[in-house]
């Protein structure tokens, strides 16, 4: 199941088709190799492809085949050729919830040695735990996400803290006829998880057990499911909540109806260029918590680069997957892309200050993050997940816990879902 930012990688312009998806051999005629590059559309990515080419000195090419738009559609697309055992297929652009999936089912290759080493220097523990299954690393994570609270500067002097002191707030600014609406995404899919698993994550819930093979659903993930539930019927939400995912959001709040949105990094260049007076009087924040005393954990999303178990060429896929998010590389894709990168340094460059002017309040919460479940089952349980929760107005937090533990159980043992 998709981070749900796929939007992390479109900017206010429209994303461009850089290669055409039909695929090409690997070079197995003995000339120069091809290694096909399978990764969701990014606008400038093959300006990386370009460099990392002229890198390799005609040892091998990279060609980027851009997957569907649509991270479902992308992981049908990798899943059913990687069945097959399809060759043509050397460097993939995996979802950060898919990596322990695939991993377990044999369909990419594990990082060792100096190529593991390179990867894990300097990279953001977070975003390591998602390519890592049973102790061995099966990714090398290119870019992450994670949520930030956007807020009005004209309507409330100081972020809230907690997500009472935001309902509040929202709730003083629609007595006084304001803009005040809290805008985030409640539809039944993947955003709906990623809201809930913060919640239950700064509420210090566990879903799972630390393995991933229990449900465990305890009481910090009662209290998280008791504050979306009184968040969804304090007043202060669109009438569209259960219905909206990132893109509306960011439109919404754009349209000025919104005093608050938690959404990710991609709404800070679209409203720069929509509406740049509204984006003056925008800033933004850490997601509110729980308590007032401990910061919230928001959770990551992003991109974990494989290698597939059946790619011809696996010495040059690793050094091109190597290259594809080398801290140069890193850097170029946020500043170009929008994306965050995964090695910690690069926050530190100059030129990330002008692009990422939210840079520091995005490491904080990198520096302490929330994953989703780590576990090859996500897929099944992400979507068992997103059904009991929708829509969370009609949550009753000890009962839908009840309901989620029996549920993802199921899901753990391929039980009662389609895979």
């Amino acid at each position: 199941m998709t981070d749900p930012a796929r939007h992390r990688r479109r900017p206010a312009t429209a994303l461009a088709l850089v290669a055409p998806l039909a695929a090409c051999g690997s070079g197995g005629d003995g000339g120069t190799p091809t290694i096909n590059l399978y990764y969701p559309p990014e606008q400038n990515l093959q300006k990386v492809v370009d460099d990392c080419n002229t890198q390799a000195q005609g040892r091998y090419r990279i060609a980027y085949r851009v997957l569907p738009r649509q991270a479902d559609d992308q992981r049908v697309q990798l899943v059913r050729r990687l069945a097959a055992g399809d060759t043509g297929m050397d460097v993939l652009g995996l979802d950060v919830t898919w990596t322990q999936e695939f991993a377990s089912a044999d369909w990419i290759r594990e990082w060792t040695g100096q190529d593991r080493d390179e990867v894990e220097e300097g990279t953001l523990a977070g975003p390591l735990d998602t390519a890592r299954y049973q102790d061995k690393l099966y990714g090398a994570p290119k870019n992450t996400n994670v949520q930030l609270l956007w807020y009005r500067t004209d309507l409330v002097p100081d972020a809230p803290k907690t997500w009472d002191d935001m309902i509040k707030q929202a709730q003083d600014l629609k007595a006084q006829g304001k803009p005040y609406q809290v805008l985030t995404m409640g539809a039944q899919y993947e955003g709906l998880v990623v809201l809930y698993n913060t919640l239950a994550e700064s509420a210090g819930g566990k879903i799972l057990s630390d393995d991933g093979k229990q449900a465990v659903m305890d009481a910090g993930t009662v209290t998280a499911l008791d504050q979306l539930r009184r968040f969804a019927t304090s007043g202060v939400t669109s009438p569209s909540f259960s219905n909206a995912t990132e893109d509306p959001v960011r439109l919404e709040f754009q349209s000025g109806k919104g005093a608050f949105q938690v959404n990710w990094p991609f709404v800070y260049p679209a409203l720069q260029e929509a509406d740049p007076e509204l984006a003056k009087k925008v800033k933004w924040a850490r997601v509110p918590g729980i308590d007032a005393n401990t910061p919230s954990k928001v959770t990551i999303g992003g991109v974990n680069l494989a290698v597939s178990a059946y790619s011809t060429h696996p010495a040059e896929s690793f050094e091109a997957a190597r290259c594809l998010r080398n801290a140069e590389n890193q850097k170029f894709s946020a500043v170009n892309d929008g994306v965050p990168p995964t090695i910690e340094r690069v926050y530190d460059d100059p030129e990330m200050a002008e692009a990422y002017p939210m840079k520091e309040t995005i490491l904080e919460e990198l520096k302490e993050p929330a994953t989703r479940p780590l576990t090859p089952a996500y897929q099944s349980i992400s979507t068992v997940m997103s059904a009991i929760l929708s829509p969370p107005s009609a949550i009753r937090p000890e009962q839908t816990a009840d309901e989620l533990r029996d549920a993802i159980a199921d899901a753990l043992e391929s039980k009662g879902v389609l895979p």
